[in-house]
């Protein structure tokens, strides 16, 4: 009898601590899977960038390749200077080898908003326009940072990426094999129930293959992240073990003026955080800006392991000369950089030509900032200067883009993200099955309180962890607890 007893309050306990899982997976489901939708659709785009951007605008991206050589850059530039509005500034010059691709070069117009201009590399043609914000995919990559509502929205994508953490891992809990294992039902679906059996079986399965792929993708993500990844990247800067030595405004590099003498550091506490404000900041902004980081260039894409190292100024205005582009094109040339990368023109009288190769191998990395009057290279940054996190954050960056390798890498993130969109759909079909009329549904809450003290501590550090999740876990379990005593006292 004492067996028998002992057997049946075991298995109470179990079924108390599933429902309890499933209570909160079941949340956690509700809030994420919506933007898990965006996410899924928005990131596969994206991480086909490369084949979709040429079909999207072939008249101005591609040209066919001429026996004739390629017009010097310094031309290039001067015919798409040409071609924009009086009072327009140069931003940013894409230096490509590929000889189908035509030339582009980014200009901020007096209105303030960002231009491309294509040209034949070879005739020198003008082949047309793009503004910046407005390109497919710069307004499919915000939607997948921020859903387009700037911060709001990204807190709200960080927070749902938060989230997934904990349904994944509620999820496997209730997945786990209570049982004897067999493959069938476990690791593969069990095509012959049907209704919402069938769900069920479909999205038990597909959870578990996509599991791993998941948490990858949330890992890899977060430290872009507007509020956790700043932190994150000022932690890990403060234990040496994220942007190389000069970075937050330790640098005593600057650009030096014809007859000044070089100028002294920016004083402690001017350098300030970046937060991808290549899309916040003004060309005007950022002229002569005391404390400008990396990630306040003009630049499509900056490495996260210097995203917020000082960029050189100097302190003095001057009418001195600018070096023409086909100079600074030869001193990256000198230092290795050939092909596929960015140059930020100086942003004012005191800034410095920088040089960005952001390749699809990590090690391969490379910034230089080039004196803009002398040619003196002020910064040299390559992979070997980064810390342990820069370097895990930058293979983690390069594999969650898909770039890593080559198409299959792009193949298996498409597979992973439409596979979680997969998931929210057969989730959906089991909800609306089993919804009661005019109720929201969740799983029965029960009374008697359940310990699960390693579920607890596991909560609790992700919570420590990710301050913004662990607040609304807070307030998820206090509305939930509200809602059970009324239901209670009812």
């Amino acid at each position: 009898m004492q067996t028998l007893s002992s057997s049946g309050h075991s298995a109470a306990a179990r079924n108390a601590a599933y429902r309890t899982l499933w209570r909160w997976h079941f949340y956690a489901a509700l809030f994420v899977m919506p933007f898990l939708v965006v996410l899924a659709i928005t990131g596969t785009l994206y991480c086909f960038q490369p084949q979709i951007e040429p079909l999207l605008y072939p008249h101005r991206l591609t040209v066919t390749p001429a026996a004739t050589p390629r017009l010097a850059e310094d031309d290039l530039f001067a015919r798409a200077m040409a071609a924009v509005p009086p009072g327009s500034r140069a931003a940013t010059a894409t230096i490509e080898a590929n000889p189908a691709r035509s030339a582009e070069f980014v200009f901020r117009y007096p209105d303030g908003q960002k231009y491309s201009v294509y040209l034949n590399p070879y005739t020198g043609k003008v082949l047309g326009t793009l503004g910046v914000e407005q390109r497919f995919m710069q307004i499919d990559r915000m939607i997948h940072r921020k859903l387009l509502l700037g911060k709001p929205g990204e807190l709200l994508m960080e927070l749902a990426a938060c989230w997934t953490l904990v349904m994944v891992g509620t999820g496997v809990a209730l997945w786990w094999p209570r049982g004897a294992f067999t493959w069938r039902g476990t690791l593969w679906p069990r095509l012959d129930l049907r209704g919402r059996p069938l769900w069920k079986s479909v999205h038990a399965v597909m959870g578990i293959w996509l599991a791993a792929g998941a948490v990858a993708f949330i890992l890899t993500g977060l430290p872009w992240s507007g509020s956790w990844g700043k932190q994150f990247k000022s932690l890990a800067t403060r234990v040496h073990l994220g942007s190389p030595p000069g970075a937050w405004g330790g640098t005593s590099l600057r650009s030096t003026l014809p007859g000044q003498a070089p100028g002294a550091a920016v004083p402690d506490g001017q350098a300030h955080h970046g937060d991808m404000a290549h899309e916040g900041h003004t060309m005007s902004d950022m002229g002569d800006m005391p404390g400008m980081v990396m990630d306040d260039l003009p630049l499509a894409q900056t490495p996260w392991a210097v995203g917020a190292m000082a960029v050189p100024q100097s302190r003095e205005a001057s009418a001195a000369s600018t070096l023409p582009l086909s100079h600074v094109l030869a001193i990256a040339r000198d230092h290795g950089i050939t092909d596929g990368y960015d140059v930020a023109f100086p942003t004012g009288p005191s800034g410095v030509y920088t040089v960005s190769y952001f390749p699809a191998d990590p090690k391969g990395e490379h910034v230089l900032h080039i004196d803009q009057y002398s040619g003196k290279v002020l910064e040299d940054i390559v992979y070997k200067d980064y810390g342990a996190v820069s370097r895990a954050v930058s293979y983690g960056t390069s594999l969650h883009m898909g770039r890593y390798f080559g198409l299959a890498n792009q193949l298996i993130c498409a597979l992973i993200s439409l596979g979680l969109a997969g998931m929210a759909a057969t989730g959906f079909a089991m909800w609306w099955k089993r919804r009661p009329s005019r109720a929201l549904g969740a799983p029965a809450r029960l009374l008697t309180p359940v310990t699960m003290r390693r579920w607890k501590i596991g909560l609790t550090t992700l919570g420590v962890i990710f301050p913004l999740m662990g607040g609304t876990m807070l307030l998820v379990w206090a509305l939930d607890s509200l809602a059970v005593r009324r239901r209670a006292a009812n």
